[in-house]
């Protein structure tokens, strides 16, 4: 059966301006037309990515082999304590650390807080908005009843890190499988075909995991993090309005840019940060497994140098200073606008007509999808829907990477190659017959 038979029935959506009942296309030529509005999109002169939760998760036969999405953590997490499990052989299977008691989800059942409403058991941030929102109380408070509640909050705030902690180091990637690190490399492989002559993409993260590090790191890319140091790498904003470049002539004193040179910044932070009391920079990059207890979560407003302070101020700051700039691109991917510090600056850079945002989302997406669907603005591009069958949806990370991403010149001879030894393949075997 030919191609084309079997991708007929497929259709995914590329909206502009809202208008989603002519926005169809089939995958036999669809991904060839957006591929090259892609591409269009990246020779803007600045160029940025914002990468979100499910872009570091990926299910393969039904197995998550990567990390999962925000609102699957969040109902893991919130379930209430039931009976002990029991294992094949009768064996009682004990609760991990981090497992909440009767004792957590009665206090907070008490404060009004139940972890069955939809805005806890789909969003562990808005949980531990109010968790630190609670402990600033209780720290502030001399009522002796308060204490102990206050240490109760603590221990079920140590509990969040604790299972983030474990979903983002382990877990089949950890173990082996390279499936979710293989689709960052590719990610960072097509990325960098940008001209030099352009400045540096930017790619912006919500993620806490090292998938954008190691893949850099494996592909031998440069890439500025906001950390300075070898030895004991500190966060210095500066660092991002450094540049990486070769010199061309010894003489002249000529410099151009490095290829491959990735500007890459976490907005909720890292599990490879901690935190420490040395002065001017406080937030210490280290290997993961020498601080699990000190990794820094969520740029909340009650949290102690968090969205208003260093880091999250600078994070911000940087991430409002690229998508305002003329000529900007912002592209989203795992991402479902569920951020507002995000959404307000992304409505922000709408403001400037030069701006475009390219979002890979289902399109039926409730919420600020919606929302931005609504504007009929053609500035806004939405692009996703149903992928080939058998396979993900058109935009997941996964489709945006193999289909949409502009190819790089050997992976179009490559894919030359394997056309012509399919095609002889295919006459030998008629041959044959």
């Amino acid at each position: 059966m030919a191609d084309g038979d079997d991708n007929s029935d497929a259709r995914f959506h590329f909206i502009k301006s809202g208008d989603q009942a002519n926005s169809a296309l089939d995958w036999d030529h669809g991904p060839d037309h957006v591929r090259k509005a892609i591409g269009e999109a990246l020779n803007a002169r600045n160029v940025a990515f914002l990468l979100g939760a499910g872009c570091s998760s990926l299910v393969v036969d039904k197995q998550e082999r990567g990390i999962s999405t925000m609102a699957p953590l969040a109902k893991e997490f919130c379930k209430h304590p039931g009976e002990p499990q029991i294992d094949d052989d009768f064996n009682p299977i004990p609760a991990p650390a981090w497992a909440l008691d009767k004792a957590d989800v009665e206090l907070l059942g008490k404060l009004g807080a139940s972890l069955e409403d939809a805005e806890y058991s789909r969003n562990l941030e808005r949980l531990m908005e109010l968790l630190y929102s609670l402990r600033f109380v209780y720290r502030r408070s001399k009522k002796a009843t308060h204490e102990a509640s206050g240490k109760r909050v603590e221990s079920i705030i140590q509990k969040v890190k604790s299972f983030l902690w474990e979903r983002c180091t382990n877990g089949e990637f950890a173990n082996g499988d390279t499936s979710v690190l293989d689709l960052y490399e590719a990610f960072y492989r097509k990325l960098v075909l940008r001209d030099r002559s352009l400045p540096r993409p930017w790619v912006f993260t919500t993620n806490y995991d090292l998938f954008n590090e190691r893949a850099m790191d494996r592909l031998g890319l440069p890439y500025a993090n906001g950390f300075s140091g070898v030895v004991e790498r500190r966060f210095n904003p500066a660092t991002f309005r450094y540049a990486l470049a070769e010199q061309l002539d010894l003489t002249s004193r000529k410099w151009s840019a490095v290829d491959g040179f990735v500007y890459l910044c976490k907005l909720h932070g890292s599990i490879s940060w901690t935190e420490d009391d040395h002065g001017l920079f406080p937030i210490p990059e280290l290997w993961p497994q020498d601080a699990p207890s000190k990794v820094m979560i969520y740029p909340t407003p009650a949290k102690q140098n968090s969205s208003l302070g260093s880091p999250y101020a600078d994070l911000f700051r940087e991430f409002q200073s690229r998508v305002v700039r003329e000529q900007s691109v912002l592209i989203t991917a795992g991402y479902a606008f569920g951020d507002e510090h995000l959404n307000h600056i992304i409505y922000q850079a709408l403001t400037i007509p030069t701006f475009r945002l390219v979002i890979f989302a289902d399109p039926d997406s409730n919420g600020e999808i919606a929302k931005l669907r609504a504007l009929n603005d053609p500035r806004v591009w939405i692009i996703g829907g149903d992928g080939l069958p058998g396979g993900s949806p058109a935009h997941y990370f996964r489709t945006i990477v193999d289909h949409f991403m502009p190819q790089r010149q050997t992976e179009r001879i490559d894919d030359a190659v394997r056309l012509v030894i399919e095609s002889m393949g295919s006459r030998k075997e008629t041959d044959d017959e």
